[in-house]
Parts: C-alpha cells; structure tokens; sequence
C-alpha cells in the first residue's frame, strides 16, 4: 500500500514535469530573445549617450543599466509563461517588496545613481567645463554613475556625489563662448571723472585678450573714504581660468601704469589724527569748542593764565 501510494505520487510529478515541459522551453526561448534585445538596447544606449558627449565610461554604465532592465522584463515574462500559476502581478509585487528594501539599504547610493542618470541626460555641464560647485571649482574630467571627477586648478582630484551637483546651485563658467570679467579701482576726489574713464577704457582695449566687442567700461560705482570708487569691466573670450587670469594681470597693469602716466591719483585708505590739550576756555562748550582744528582769526584764550606781577602760573578753578 505505501510503495504504491508513492508510486503514484511520482508519476503524478512525472506527469506534472512533462507538462511544464513545453512552457519551460518556451519561456526559455523567450528569455534568450530577451536577452538578444538587451544586448541591442545596450549597444544602442551607449551609441545615444556618445552622442550626446558623455564619457564612454559613464555611456558603457548607461548601456548597462538600460540592457539589466531589459533582461529583468524577459525574466518577468518568460517566469509568467513558464509557471501559469504565477501571475505577473505576483512577480512584479515581489519585485516591489524587494526595491523598496534595497531602496532603504542603498539609499544614497540609489540617490547618486539617479542623480547621474539625470546629469548625463539633461547635461546641464559636459566633459570639459569648467564649474563651480560650493568651494570647489575647477575641469569636468568625467561623470561617473556615484560622482563627478573634478579636476581643480591647483591638479587635485575632487570627486563630488551627484546628488549633490543634482540638487545644490553650480556656475558653469565656459557655459557660454564669452566672459565678462572685473576689478575695482579708486582715483582721487581731485581729479576728472570723465578723463580716468578715457584712460581706463583706452588703456583695457589695447590689452591682449580683451575684446573690443562688446567694448571695455569704466563705471563709477560710489564715492568712498579715499576717493571716487570705479569698477573697470572687459569681455575675454575663451572663458576659461588661464585666458581669464592672463586677461587680469595684464588689465591691472595696464590701466595702473595709464592713469599713472595720466596723473591720476590712485590714493589708498588714510586716516587724519588730530592732538588738542584741551586747555582752551571754549573746551567742554560744545557749541564753541573747535576739536582740534585751525583756530582762526579770533583764537580762543588758554585757560592758562599767567600772573605778571607775581612771576607764577595760575590755574583757573575747572
């Protein structure tokens, strides 16, 4: 009785296993035509994000995350087909059981990797700008799928997370073909506000790199402790760091050794100290004292007082 009872059970799985036969051999036909597609829609992925200049570093990741996807949907699929007890909705609520716990596991990593998705597909710098990303500026030198790889002037390697660039405030310096660049100056009160103008602006157009178009500006931007304040304004282009620290130094120079030869004063910050003994008889009267300056035609006594006829100073009760 119980070795026919078993008897019967394996051929029931016998005839069970003969019957998931033909679903097995096509879910695995359709899992190799899967993994066909993934291969061309990875070739494809990495030929579009060349395209459009990404790296071949971060077009290979985008090649391989659109081909996983794709295997992932075949296996879905041909899962379905092979066990028909199994509904698609079960897979793919399992699927989401999953991705949320790996969300919660690898959040930032999930983070960073969404982030460059974006990066590389909005491409809001490419391979070879120059940006600004909080205290740190320098060269693009690639977009990886967890960070970008800058290079800074002084040839330091920063590697800045993508969620980062994604989300903060960046300065694309090269986004544009010119650059307008700027340095304050001050000449003295005494001296003839149109005429520096001229000079300035003269002076920054004979200057290597600076554009005549849109032309050099000279704008006088307040009056200050020591003089007449002055911003001087030309256009560079490139707009990278060397022509632009190149384009200022010879700026600087020039407009300096112009309005030196101009006669124009460059006054600097300087501070007036003036000494009283506060031994006047006005000191103390607020609305005679004279605070230490000249004191006129009708200077004011000395609360000194000398007494002739006795040889001796006097002092005046205070």
């Amino acid at each position: 009785m119980i070795f026919s009872e078993a008897f019967e059970r394996l051929a029931q799985l016998g005839r069970s296993t003969v019957a998931l036969v033909p679903g097995l051999a096509v879910a695995l036909l359709l899992f190799g035509l899967g993994l066909l597609i993934a291969r061309g829609v990875r070739a494809a992925v990495r030929r579009a994000a060349a395209l459009r200049d990404a790296s071949p570093g971060s077009a290979a990741v985008l090649g391989r995350i659109a081909g996983g996807a794709t295997i992932l949907v075949a296996f879905l699929v041909a899962a379905s087909v092979a066990f028909p007890s199994v509904s698609a909705a079960d897979l793919f609520n399992l699927l989401g059981i999953g991705g949320v716990a790996i969300g919660f596991a690898f959040r930032d990593v999930l983070q960073n990797l969404l982030a460059g998705i974006l990066i590389l597909l909005t491409r809001p710098f490419v391979i070879g700008d120059q940006i600004r990303a909080g205290s740190y500026e320098g060269t693009v030198e690639d977009v990886w799928v967890r960070a970008t790889v800058l290079r800074t002037y002084d040839n330091e390697r920063v590697l800045i997370p993508n969620a980062t660039l994604f989300v903060d405030k960046i300065t694309v310096i090269t986004a544009h073909e010119k650059r307008r660049l700027s340095f304050p100056l001050t000449i003295g009160n005494g001296d003839d506000i149109r005429t520096a103008r001229r000079v300035v602006t003269e002076a920054l157009a004979r200057t290597d790199g600076v554009l005549s178009d849109p032309p050099p500006e000279a704008l006088v931007t307040g009056l200050g402790a020591a003089g007449v304040d002055m911003v001087a304004r030309f256009w560079i282009d490139p707009p990278r760091r060397r022509e632009a620290v190149d384009a200022l130094d010879g700026a600087i120079m020039s407009v300096k050794e112009a309005l030196t030869e101009a006669g124009i004063d460059l006054p600097y910050p300087t501070s007036q100290v003036l000494f009283h003994d506060q031994t006047e008889e006005t000191d103390g009267d607020r609305t005679r004292q004279r605070e230490g300056w000249p004191a006129g035609r009708d200077p004011p006594k000395s609360r000194w007082q000398v007494d002739e006829r006795q040889g001796e100073d006097k002092h005046p009760i205070p």
